[in-house]
């Protein structure tokens, strides 16, 4: 019975946020910074990147792409209800930061961006020379 215990144990704290390690970054606002959880697909033409950042909406996300490295930041800030005072949170309130280093596959200009219910959807385009072709065989 204890091995079922620590096997739920771990799953429980797998699903808990995952506070980001910024060793030799300063940042202008001293709250706590939470590594987003992300889905990628892949089709065809594209990848996309669904990332869960609550409490994160179009005008508190920055995104930046240098180099070959997509960096995500999303700010969010804190709601109280006024007239009480926090008691007990289990939920952590932060920041969030993640870092991608794209492929070459990647058309860089192409790249799309929205924010709907705190999920930031990213859409990278596949360049041309990286899109799968059919190529015909000739006889001879």
């Amino acid at each position: 019975m204890v091995d079922k215990t620590i096997d739920v144990q771990k799953q429980d704290m797998d699903l808990q946020k995952q506070e980001a390690e910024l060793s030799g970054v300063e940042r202008t606002r001293s709250r706590r910074v939470f590594v987003p959880k992300a889905d990628i697909y892949e089709t065809e033409s594209d990848f996309t990147l669904l990332v869960d950042m609550p409490g994160v909406d179009e005008s508190s996300v920055d995104i930046t792409l240098e180099k070959n490295e997509l960096t995500i930041n999303g700010d969010v800030e804190p709601e109280r209800p006024e007239g009480y005072s926090l008691a007990y949170a289990e939920y952590g309130i932060g920041d969030f930061q993640r870092s991608f280093v794209l492929s070459n596959e990647i058309d860089r200009e192409k790249i799309e961006a929205s924010v709907k219910n705190g999920v930031l959807r990213l859409v990278l385009p596949k360049s041309p020379a990286a899109k799968s072709r059919k190529i015909s065989v000739k006889a001879g």
